[in-house]
């Protein structure tokens, strides 16, 4: 079960990468994303195919992150999943709303509009995330059996992650001088869904 955790964390780490920087985020960088979005209809749809498989995969890992936890602590596993399925129900919302966006090329503001809540729905839900890597986190130092680098790591992710969605809400202007922090969390989970992989117990 561990080793399945570990092969849909990397799922969940490729699918959201390749969804969010390589297909959808080239279209809104630049100073006229509706029209990129036009342009490039496929690509922009098959990223929100890739945050579909996403969040089925993150549903699944916080089961079996349930199951694999329990025993250390239901409550906090329990939690733990609570957290993580609420960061997957906003993600979900805001695909929906993001779904939209190419067939509202008549209403521009609209359309704007919508990427913006997707934006900022997307860091509030990585507030709940952020919950639940500190939960996980606690979780793994009881079990023992994660290296203890991996178990920092993944209580400074969940810093980053909240972090990052309140300063969205509070100070947006301040949001991109936190970007390069988002590196810690992507090499801790990295480093954990290998761990998982390879040793197959947490």
């Amino acid at each position: 079960m561990a080793r399945l955790a570990g092969a849909l964390y990397l799922l969940i780490i490729g699918t959201g990468l390749s969804a969010e920087f390589a297909l959808r985020g080239p279209l809104l960088a630049s100073p006229s994303p509706l029209a990129n979005i036009a342009a490039a209809a496929p690509a922009f749809r098959l990223s929100l195919l890739g945050d579909l498989v996403m969040l089925l995969a993150d549903v699944t890992l916080a089961l079996l992150f349930f199951q694999l936890l329990r025993g250390v602590s239901a409550p906090l596993a329990l939690a733990a999943m609570v957290f993580r399925l609420m960061q997957a129900a906003l993600i979900g919302m805001g695909l929906i709303l993001l779904s939209q966006v190419p067939v509202l090329a008549d209403q521009p503001g609209l359309a704007t509009a919508i990427l913006g809540i997707h934006a900022t729905g997307y860091d509030v839900a990585l507030v709940f995330f952020g919950v639940n890597s500190a939960l996980l986190a606690l979780l793994l130092h009881r079990g023992g059996a994660v290296p203890r680098i991996l178990v920092l790591a993944m209580g400074g992710s969940a810093a980053v992650y909240v972090s990052g969605g309140v300063l969205r809400l509070v100070a947006p202007e301040l949001s991109d001088a936190l970007l390069p922090a988002y590196l810690l969390p992507l090499l801790a989970e990295t480093g954990l869904a290998l761990w998982l992989v390879i040793r197959g117990r947490v």
